[in-house]
């Protein structure tokens, strides 16, 4: 495997198929199985997971919510999909453990550093949800410094297109996708990668993200093993075509 260590982002939707709202069953197991593959290879998985599936923050503070009251009930809808994520990965045999920045004793461990390494080097798979504890941050900002935290190697930004395009590509059908990027580059022209501090979070800390498509099944384990899957963003020289 390429990366011994790696911080996976999921999406609050990518929990919810083909469901207009809430979490669907059978993707979370899908979602379950690719992880619990990977973890049997030897690589250490720790999660960072979005809420937008049950309550998105920016919508609701736009709709006249403070927009931190907004921002905490948003943190809360990602420990509901950390919970329904651990169930699955227990289930078939993977031990879990959710830890959370915002105290919930009695349904997951408090957020510790230290502890969430050592629980990695224990073959355990780590959910990190709450977000940062802090309103104002996106679960993407969230997942770059939780990589830097932990030493990841990677952060794998798992979502419904197949890498990150010069234009959008439902609305251009001759959008181009490119096979690696820098980072200067995604932030001068507002890629939308991830956001802006997770983005700079992530090039201050030379940690390098890969935006694949999750609903391919086995792009999680291609990831990990070094195959060129995807749109990857580094400090690296790009090479390639649609390379900048």
């Amino acid at each position: 495997m390429t990366y011994r260590r790696i911080l996976l982002k999921l999406s609050g939707e990518a929990l919810m198929g083909n469901l207009g709202y809430g979490i669907d069953p059978v993707t979370v197991q899908e979602i379950a199985t690719e992880v619990s593959e990977v973890v049997a290879s030897g690589v250490q998985v720790a999660i960072v997971v979005g809420g937008g599936n049950i309550f998105r923050g920016v919508k609701a503070a736009s709709a006249g919510m403070d927009r931190a009251t907004a921002d905490y009930v948003g943190m809360i809808a990602t420990v509901m999909n950390a919970i329904t994520l651990q169930d699955a990965l227990e289930q078939i045999g993977v031990p879990t453990r959710v830890q959370t920045a915002i105290a919930m004793q009695e349904v997951a461990e408090p957020y510790i550093r230290r502890r969430a390494i050592r629980h990695l080097e224990k073959g355990r798979v780590v959910v990190f949800g709450a977000g940062s504890g802090n309103p104002f941050f996106t679960t993407d900002t969230t997942a770059a410094l939780r990589a830097a935290e932990i030493s990841a190697d990677v952060v794998f930004k798992a979502t419904k297109v197949d890498g990150v395009y010069d234009s959008d590509p439902v609305l251009n059908p001759q959008a181009i996708r490119y096979q690696s990027l820098t980072y200067g580059h995604v932030l001068a022209h507002d890629l939308r990668v991830m956001d802006s501090t997770a983005i700079a979070l992530c090039k201050d800390n030379s940690i390098p993200i890969i935006v694949f498509d999750l609903s391919v099944r086995g792009n999680i384990r291609r990831a990990v093993m070094g195959e060129p899957i995807g749109t990857l963003v580094s400090n690296a020289t790009p090479k390639g075509q649609g390379a900048v």
